[in-house]
Order: C-alpha cells, then sequence, then structure tokens
C-alpha cells in the first residue's frame, strides 16, 4: 500500500468523545465546581460540549463506576455524597493498600526513585496553589508505589484517590495542611531512603489516618 510508508497519528489512542468529556466532569467534581449532590443534565452537557447524549451518557456511567456519579430515580445523574462512616472507611482501605504498596516498593527503590520524590517535596513545599496540592501530593504517593511493580494494586490505589481527591483538597485547604504533610513525606522518603520499608509503612498509615483525622475535625459539615 503506497501509504504505508507514511507517518501517520495512531487515532485509536486518541481520546473518545466520552474520554473528553469524562475528563471535565471528572476535574469539576474534584475541584469541588461540583458540589456534593449537583445534579449533571445530560441535556445540558451535551449542549456545552456540541454532541448528542450518547457520549455523555457513556463518560457518566464511566463517572458512576469510579464512584463519582450517582443515577437517582427521577433526577438523572448526581455528584455522590459521603457520609463519615463510608469516608473513614476509605480512609481505612487506603492506608491498607498503599502502606503494603510502599512495603513491596522500599526493596526496589533507585535513587532515581528517590530524587523523583524528593523534587517533588520541593515543589509541594514552594506551591501556594490548593488545586496543585492535591496533584503534587498523589504524584508523591505514586512515585514511591511504582517500585512495587504491582500495575493491578496501582490501579485500585488510584481509584480509592479519585473518590476523595476532593475531600484530600478540603483538607489541605481548610486545616493549612500543607506544612504538616510537608514533614510527614519527608519522614516516610527518609524511611525509604534507609532501606525500611515496615518503618515507612507504619509512617505512611500513619500519615494517611491522620489526614482523615484533620479532615473530620476541620469539615464544616458533618455529612449525615
Amino acid at each position: 500500500m503506497p501509504l504505508q510508508g507514511l507517518e501517520t497519528p495512531d487515532l485509536g489512542a486518541a481520546p473518545t468523545t466520552s474520554d473528553v468529556i469524562a475528563n471535565h466532569l471528572r476535574d469539576a467534581i474534584v475541584s469541588g465546581v461540583l458540589e456534593e449532590n449537583d445534579p449533571i443534565r445530560q441535556d445540558d452537557v451535551a449542549k456545552l460540549f456540541n454532541v448528542s447524549k450518547i457520549p455523555v451518557r457513556e463518560a457518566l456511567k464511566r463517572l458512576e463506576a469510579e464512584g463519582l456519579v450517582l443515577f437517582q430515580r427521577n433526577k438523572g445523574a448526581v455528584v455522590t455524597s459521603m457520609s463519615d462512616t463510608e469516608l473513614a472507611q476509605i480512609f481505612e482501605i487506603r492506608a491498607m493498600l498503599e502502606s503494603n504498596a510502599i512495603r513491596l516498593a522500599v526493596p526496589h527503590m533507585t535513587e532515581a526513585t528517590f530524587a523523583r520524590a524528593e523534587a517533588i517535596c520541593d515543589e509541594f513545599q514552594a506551591e501556594s496553589n490548593v488545586g496543585r496540592w492535591a496533584e503534587l501530593n498523589w504524584s508523591f504517593h505514586s512515585t514511591l508505589y511504582q517500585d512495587a511493580n504491582r500495575a493491578y494494586l496501582m490501579n485500585l490505589i488510584r481509584s480509592v484517590n479519585d473518590r476523595i481527591e476532593r475531600y484530600i483538597r478540603l483538607q489541605l485547604t481548610l486545616s493549612h495542611g500543607e506544612k504538616t504533610a510537608d514533614s510527614e513525606h519527608r519522614a516516610i522518603l527518609a524511611a525509604c531512603k534507609a532501606g525500611n520499608g515496615e518503618l515507612a509503612a507504619r509512617l505512611l498509615s500513619e500519615h494517611i489516618v491522620a489526614a482523615w483525622q484533620s479532615l473530620l475535625a476541620n469539615l464544616p459539615q458533618q455529612s449525615k
């Protein structure tokens, strides 16, 4: 075929319309632009993106699977809300998954891992944008788990963090917890550098539990 030698983009790898819509809606939920129990009307979203309702429905179904959207009878899609009990359970699951991941990762960590994690700490410390705090927080944590080489575990951790990222942003904002988070991150990194996986796992678990306790203490209105 004459065209075979030409450089062409891989359109199969390009995001679909529903991917783009899902990403925008996810960002709006995580950032708090869309708040708990806010309706997401398919007609409005379709008009906004100038598409039919089919990719909008696909995007909302994906967000429903991620726990960010709930379909209610006679209401359609709404942003999910969580009670204190549900949030506590998710933070507990996060602590278990992530402490196990870091325990598995420590023996395989390299100088490149430490340099990357330390650079993220420095960027976090210098950052004043709350939205970037949550993003850098995930970058730091995920960097320390990558060397575990557990793709399925990483996907579980990512999905759990996606569900509570808006609450992590809220916790950092309301409690002004960025300085505490930075010092705890550096202590976890120091344990990793020392090759002490058990200490790193314990410090990480305490860090996550402390974040939940700080969130609970600073929530403006307790979920019921």
